[in-house]
C-alpha cells in the first residue's frame, strides 16, 4: 500500500549510494518535488525517461526538484556501476538514490515501478502514480501544483 495523500515526505536515509549530488528531506523543504522510482531492469522506466527529463527541464523554473528512486527488482539490478551507466546514458543529471536495501522504498511504500511521487513546497503529498499510465495521470496534478507559479 503507497503513502496515503497528504502524507508527508518519508525522510531518504540508508541510501547505498547517491549520483549527481545527495539531498536530504530537510534540503528539500519549501520546494515541491517529483520522486521517480525506477529499474533497469524495466523497459518502461527507460521508455519514459525522456518524458522525465521534459518535466525537469519544463518545471525548472517553478522550484520544482526531481529526485530518482533506483529500486532493484532482483539481484542483477543491484550493480551499482550498471545503473551508473544507465543514470549517464539517460541524461539523468538530477540527483539519483541507488536504493539497494530498499530502505528509501519502503519509506514510501512504493511496490512498482515506475512510479511517481509529487510533495508540495509543505512537504505533503499531493499525487502517486504508477504504471504504464503513471506520466499521463501526473500531467494534471503537475500542473495544478506548478503551473500557475511562474
Amino acid at each position: 500500500m503507497a503513502l496515503r495523500l497528504r502524507t508527508e515526505m518519508p525522510e531518504l536515509k540508508d541510501v547505498t549510494e547517491w549520483v549527481n549530488g545527495e539531498v536530504t528531506k530537510e534540503e528539500l523543504k519549501g520546494k515541491p518535488v517529483l520522486f521517480h522510482f525506477w529499474s533497469i531492469s524495466c523497459g518502461l522506466c527507460k521508455k519514459s525517461m525522456p518524458e522525465v527529463l521534459k518535466i525537469r527541464d519544463d518545471y525548472k523554473d517553478t522550484g520544482l526538484q526531481v529526485v530518482g528512486i533506483h529500486m532493484p527488482r532482483s539481484e542483477k539490478d543491484t550493480d551499482r556501476e550498471a545503473v551508473k551507466e544507465t543514470i549517464e546514458k539517460h541524461e539523468l543529471t538530477h540527483p539519483q538514490a541507488i536504493d539497494n536495501r530498499h530502505s528509501v522504498v519502503d519509506a514510501f511504500e512504493n511496490e512498482f515501478v515506475p512510479a511517481f511521487y509529487l510533495f508540495d513546497a509543505e512537504g505533503l503529498l499531493r499525487h502517486r502514480s504508477a504504471g504504464e499510465k503513471a506520466l499521463k495521470m501526473l500531467e494534471r496534478p503537475l500542473e495544478r501544483l506548478l503551473g500557475n507559479q511562474e
